[in-house]
């Protein structure tokens, strides 16, 4: 959770909130399947449905009050996928930053399955 100050009071966000934001954000953009993640038990990757998306995504909270994120997504085949990852790092980054106020970092896109 992050705790942002300002003249009127503070302002709490959980890492939920920011992590539907960014998995919300990668899923509208081009070319995107859906956010990836694993089982508990270790099982084959799988694309996560719209009310879990956000364990596709992994948010560090940075020193310099920054965030960084790691989104973990499945793309259609045929995309060009540096293209995607750019579209992705982006939308991310900038729907983020105009929903909290917080800079953005860094948004890895790791492009765990083609379908």
């Amino acid at each position: 959770m992050v705790n942002l100050v300002n003249e009127n009071g503070t302002i709490s966000i959980t890492n939920e909130v920011l992590t539907n934001l960014a998995g919300d954000a990668a899923t509208k953009c081009f070319g995107v399947k859906g956010m990836a993640g694993r089982s508990k038990e270790g099982g084959p990757l799988q694309l996560l449905r719209r009310e879990s998306m956000s364990k596709g995504v992994e948010v560090r909270f940075n020193d310099d009050d920054s965030i960084s994120l790691d989104l973990h997504i499945g793309v259609d085949q045929g995309v060009n996928i540096s293209a995607v990852a750019r579209s992705i790092m982006n939308e991310v980054s900038y729907k983020l930053s105009k929903a909290t106020g917080m800079p953005v970092k860094s948004v890895d896109v790791y492009i765990d399955t083609i379908i």
